[in-house]
């Protein structure tokens, strides 16, 4: 099972790696000529409360959106802690942004299950879950990949996706990308500098 998640992680990697030089290359011209990263977009999902929401409820505040899911090992409660804690390290600033958790695993990850889960981190995350064709939807719309581990029972499994922080503009529109790793210190860093409010 060890080398199983180990292998799936190098693949997610591998993925990051490449939508990052997508990503670098968008703004050199190289790839997208608008100079325009095409990241982002509409979603319609379910948060915790079980109340339909989409992207347009989100309008007025910064978005900083992970995808993941709640069965995940190590990787999403890691990257959850780190946004939380960066979310403590902004104080009142942090009133300007939310952070979104978005299933890659809608089929264990219900209403119930993602509001358990999100209440171990900070207060104002929102998580998110929906059908099947609705997480896609969002996924596609974030350039994330995810995919089910071969091999699995249909109970207990694994899911590879890609582990990036997007933050989002108060339009909805992408502002930058944080990878897997980064700190709390340097996300409360970077995001602070992002929204022109720099930490004190």
């Amino acid at each position: 099972m060890r080398t199983r998640l180990i292998f799936i992680v190098i693949i997610a990697f591998s993925i990051g790696t490449l939508t990052a030089i997508l990503l670098r290359s968008a703004y050199q011209g190289g790839v997208i000529s608008t100079g325009k990263a095409l990241i982002g977009g509409p979603f319609t999902l379910t948060n915790q409360n079980g109340k339909v929401v989409t992207d347009k409820d989100f309008r007025g505040r910064y978005m900083l959106v992970a995808f993941g899911y709640t069965y995940c090992p190590d990787i999403c409660p890691a990257e959850l802690n780190v946004i939380s804690g960066a979310m403590e390290k902004l104080g009142d600033k942090s009133k300007n942004i939310v952070p979104i958790f978005i299933t890659v695993d809608p089929k264990r990850d219900t209403v119930e299950q993602m509001a358990n889960y999100i209440s171990s981190f900070y207060p104002t995350m929102v998580g998110l879950t929906g059908t099947e064709e609705q997480i896609k939807e969002a996924a596609s719309a974030y350039r994330v990949y995810y995919a089910k581990a071969e091999g699995d029972s249909d109970d207990n499994y694994l899911m590879a996706h890609s582990t990036f922080i997007y933050l989002m503009d108060p339009q909805g529109e992408y502002v930058t990308h944080f990878g897997y790793g980064i700190s709390a210190e340097d996300l409360a860093a970077r995001l602070s500098k992002a929204i022109g409010d720099p930490v004190s």
